[in-house]
């Protein structure tokens, strides 16, 4: 362009123009180095962003495994290898931009950061790599194969870790050859692009835990709220039906997790240790008949703090049956004058919910009712009481009423005609009973009359014969029959009257 044929004054043009362009040459260079420089002090802000980001996650993630070891240690196990490894290589790489820039005054002047000596003579030896050029592979390799030793071969992070963290030979775009990575990515470069090449291999690191931490925590979540976890509960508006009742409830979602633990129970007011598998194991006793409570707090501990999970459910006991139950329908007797012991329940019901009334009735204690007729010939017992959900029900029931059968006059306990001997009979009291009754009476003769054949009859107070009676009696002669009848007699303790004895005859043996 200087050359040939021209005028000095186009000479001194062409020269300005050439020198023009040199200087344009320059100022590029600077603008570029400074480009570098710029997008070195991003990426290092950038790192410390996610970094701070990564050290959330994982104090996140260390609480949790305090918390809950059986579902969040095995997760911890593996970020904690991640973290190491990443701070490891990090480190490394840190060491190694110090060592960089080292004798370079103001770090920030990335201007002057455009040699490429350094570098060159740090990693490379002639054709060959320097043992710090040799570290440098072997550090990138190790920290590949270990992250992906950490995930598996089959994780989906390994595609990426592979591709950001190769150390494969680089195709040379216009040679179409292959180049050594090392050589192709460091030889012969700016410090500032290796310094911003290192920064990016830190970013590459960092970027690099956040996503596997990220996954691992959002991976547990999105295991946890998987369908798959899930169980149909069915929650009845009750626990326990009549026929004819309708059967109201619903049918909710409730997740099951095995690995998630309480760390205490509170079970109808008082501690409670039984629990197995992320369940509260119910180990109960079913008590009294009657509606029953099972209410309490589930407490678990969820980022330092202990988080209150309430239930409440309830069931009814019934009565357990222990017999068949068996109506003699004709045989709903009840005697008149007697206290008659009854036994009034509704199954399903506690005795406190059941009401009985009828004329006579009375209640002991609990289903225990006693009877005592009063004038007709039937008593309606009217029993009441209110179901585990609220409603009432009715069941009248109608007994006969008899009056106790006749009595029967005893000798010795003996009914009819009793053979003894003349002597005994003038000493034995005359007495009555009531043979084949239910209830057992206390009778207690209080007259009769006493007939001996060819004698007239004699009245007797009390239950041995009088002076008269005996009299009579010795004129009587063996094989004869005295007869004792027209006998009174009362219940003790007991107002009602007996409407007849029967009479009792003894046939003299001599």
């Amino acid at each position: 362009m200087a050359g040939g044929k021209m005028s000095a004054r186009q000479k001194m043009i062409n020269l300005m123009y050439l020198v023009f362009i040199a200087m344009l040459a320059m100022q590029m260079d600077k603008e570029v180095l400074s480009a570098f420089g710029y997008t070195n002090s991003k990426l290092v802000d950038s790192n410390m962003s996610t970094k701070e980001k990564n050290d959330l996650a994982y104090a996140n993630l260390a609480t949790k495994a305090s918390e809950q070891p059986d579902k969040f240690g095995p997760l911890k196990e593996k970020a904690d290898k991640i973290q190491k490894y990443s701070s490891e290589y990090f480190s490394y790489i840190s060491d190694l931009k110090t060592k960089m820039i080292a004798d370079i005054e103001d770090k920030k002047d990335y201007e002057s950061m455009d040699k490429t000596d350094w570098l060159d003579s740090y990693f490379f030896k002639g054709d060959n790599y320097t043992a710090e050029g040799q570290e440098f592979l072997d550090k990138r390799n190790a920290f590949r194969e270990n992250m992906i030793n950490v995930l598996g071969a089959d994780s989906k992070f390994a595609p990426a870790i592979k591709n950001r963290f190769n150390t494969e030979e680089v195709v040379n775009s216009k040679t179409g050859l292959k180049v050594r990575f090392l050589n192709a990515r460091y030889e012969g470069f700016p410090m500032v692009a290796s310094l911003t090449n290192f920064t990016q291999i830190q970013t590459d690191i960092k970027n690099t835990e956040s996503d596997i931490i990220s996954d691992l925590l959002g991976g547990q979540l999105e295991s946890e709220v998987s369908m798959n976890n899930y169980n149909g509960i069915v929650q009845l508006d009750k626990n326990a039906f009549y026929p004819g009742d309708k059967v109201n409830g619903s049918v909710v979602l409730g997740r099951y997790d095995p690995s998630l633990k309480p760390t205490r129970v509170e079970l109808n007011g008082k501690p409670y240790d039984n629990f197995k598998d992320g369940s509260v194991v119910l180990d109960l006793r079913a008590g009294a008949v009657g509606e029953k409570d099972i209410k309490g707090t589930i407490f678990f501990m969820e980022n330092g703090e202990e988080v209150p999970v309430p239930f409440k459910s309830s069931y009814s006991v019934i009565s357990k049956p222990n017999s068949a139950v068996v109506s003699a329908d004709k045989m709903n007797v009840v005697y008149r004058g007697l206290p008659n012991p009854l036994t009034i329940s509704i199954p399903g019901i506690a005795a406190n919910l059941v009401k009985a009334t009828a004329p006579g009735l009375k209640q002991v204690k609990g289903s225990s009712y006693v009877l005592s007729p009063r004038t007709g010939k039937e008593v309606t017992i009217n029993v009441t009481g209110k179901l585990p959900d609220g409603k009432p029900v009715r069941t009248p029931k109608t007994f006969r009423i008899k009056d106790i059968p006749p009595a029967m006059g005893t000798v010795r306990g003996q009914f009819g005609t009793v053979r003894m001997p003349k002597s005994g009979l003038a000493n034995t009291p005359i007495g009555a009973g009531l043979p084949d009754f239910l209830f057992d009476l206390n009778l207690r003769v209080t007259s009769f009359k006493v007939k001996v054949p060819g004698q007239l009859a004699v009245i007797v107070n009390g239950t041995k014969l009088n002076a008269a009676a005996k009299k009579a009696l010795s004129k009587a002669r063996r094989g004869d029959i005295i007869n004792i009848y027209d006998i009174k007699a009362e219940i003790k303790n007991n107002s009602y009257k007996l409407k007849k004895v029967l009479p009792v005859n003894i046939e003299l043996s001599n």
